[in-house]
C-alpha cells in the first residue's frame, strides 16, 4: 500500500488532527488545533467522571430495586398493616402451609413491625440528641482550643474510635456499661428524674433503649468531630482577627463567626452519622435486649431495632419452607432504606432551602 493512502487512513483513526502548523504571522492553525484537543480532552474527562459518579447512584437504584422485587410476595400479602402491627410471628414450622391473599404462609404466622420502626427511630434520635453537642464541643477544642502541636495526636485519637469495629463497642456495652448502667445509672435516674415522661418506672437489667443510644452515641461522635474539625481549621485566618479587632471575645469568634460558616458541614455530618445509627447491628443488638412485639414504656425499657432484628431473626426465617418469612425480612430492608433515604432527602432539602434564603438576604 502506498505511504500516503496509510497515512491517510491512519490519520482518520485518530478523534482530532491538526493540519501541520503554520509559521506565518498571525496563523490561527495553532491555536485552533490546542483549543480542539484541549476541547476533546475536556469531554472525555467529563464522561470518565459522569460513568464514576453513576456508578454510586446506579448501586443505590439496584439496592432498592432488589429488594423491591424480592419482596414483593410479602409487600402483597402484608399490606399497610405490616408497618402499624406489633405482631411478628412466624408461625407453626410443623405445620402445612396455608394461602392467603394468593401467597403461601405458615398457619399462624403474622409480620409487623411497628416495634422495631420505634425503636430505630428512638435510638437514633437519642444517640444523635447526645452526639451532636459533644461533637460540636469536641470538634472546636482540637480546632481552637488545644495547642497546635497537640492537636494531630488528639485527632488522631478521635479518629482511631472511628476505626473500632462495631461488635467491640457492643462487647464493651455488654461487659462494662450495661452492669453499670443498670446497677447505678438508671436507678439514679428513675429515683430524681422520675417524675418526667418516660423516665420512670422499672429500670430492667441495664439493657434497654438508652443504653442501645449510648452506644450509637459513641459510635457516630467521632465522624462529626473529625468532619467539623476539619472544616473549622480551614477556616481563613482573617475571620478569626476581623472578629478579634471588632472586639470580640474568642467565645464569641467561633459562636458567630466561624460556626455558622461551617453550617452546612455539620449538617452533612449529621446525615452520615444518622445513617450509621439507622444501620448498625451488632453493637445494638447486643446491648438493646432484643425486644419482640412490644413498644418501649420508658427509657429503659428494652428494643429492636430493624437492622438488628434482621440479622438476629434470620437464621428462623431460613427455617419457614414457603420462603415468606425471608422476603419479610427483606421487607424489613426495604422499609429501613427507604427511612434512610427519606432522612437524607429531607436533610438535602433543608440545606438547599437555607442557602436560598442566605442568598435572598445578602
Amino acid at each position: 500500500m502506498d505511504n500516503s493512502l496509510a497515512g491517510g487512513a491512519a490519520a482518520g483513526k485518530r478523534r482530532f488532527s491538526c493540519p501541520l502548523e503554520d509559521s506565518r504571522p498571525g496563523a490561527l492553525s495553532p491555536l485552533l488545533c490546542r483549543l480542539g484537543r484541549m476541547s476533546s480532552g475536556v469531554m472525555n474527562f467529563r464522561r470518565l467522571t459522569a460513568l464514576l459518579g453513576s456508578m454510586v447512584a446506579g448501586s443505590l437504584i439496584a439496592i432498592v430495586v432488589f429488594l423491591t422485587v424480592y419482596a414483593w410476595p410479602a409487600v402483597r400479602l402484608n399490606g399497610f398493616r405490616f408497618l402499624i402491627n406489633n405482631n411478628w410471628n412466624l408461625g407453626s414450622l410443623y405445620g402445612n402451609p396455608v394461602t392467603v391473599h394468593g401467597q403461601q404462609i405458615l398457619p399462624g404466622a403474622h409480620y409487623g413491625i411497628l416495634f422495631l420502626i420505634v425503636g430505630t427511630l428512638l435510638s437514633t434520635l437519642i444517640a444523635l440528641f447526645i452526639a451532636v453537642p459533644v461533637g460540636i464541643g469536641t470538634a472546636v477544642f482540637l480546632a481552637e482550643g488545644i495547642p497546635p502541636l497537640m492537636r494531630p495526636w488528639f485527632s488522631f485519637l478521635v479518629e482511631l474510635l472511628a476505626a473500632i469495629p462495631s461488635v467491640v463497642y457492643g462487647l464493651w456495652g455488654y461487659v462494662v456499661l450495661i452492669p453499670f448502667l443498670g446497677h447505678h445509672l438508671f436507678p439514679f435516674m428513675a429515683k430524681w428524674l422520675g417524675f418526667l415522661p418516660f423516665f420512670g418506672g422499672s429500670t430492667g437489667s441495664g439493657y434497654g433503649l438508652l443504653t442501645a443510644g449510648l452506644v450509637l452515641t459513641l459510635m457516630i461522635v467521632p465522624l462529626i468531630t473529625a468532619t467539623l474539625r476539619d472544616a473549622l481549621v480551614s477556616q481563613p485566618v482573617a475571620l478569626r482577627e476581623c472578629a478579634m479587632a471588632l472586639g470580640a471575645s474568642r467565645f464569641e469568634t467561633v459562636r458567630l463567626v466561624l460556626l455558622p460558616g461551617v453550617r452546612r458541614v455539620l449538617v452533612g455530618s449529621s446525615i452520615l452519622a444518622t445513617g450509621r445509627a439507622l444501620g448498625e447491628t451488632m453493637a445494638v443488638l447486643m446491648v438493646s435486649g432484643n425486644a419482640l412485639n412490644y413498644l418501649p414504656a420508658n427509657i429503659y425499657t428494652p428494643i429492636s431495632t430493624m437492622a438488628s432484628f434482621i440479622v438476629s431473626q434470620l437464621d428462623s426465617a431460613l427455617q419457614d419452607p414457603t420462603g415468606m418469612a425471608v422476603r419479610s425480612l427483606a421487607e424489613v430492608a426495604l422499609v429501613l432504606c427507604l427511612i434512610s433515604i427519606f432522612v437524607n432527602g429531607l436533610a438535602r432539602v433543608l440545606l438547599y432551602y437555607e442557602g436560598r434564603r442566605n442568598v435572598r438576604t445578602k
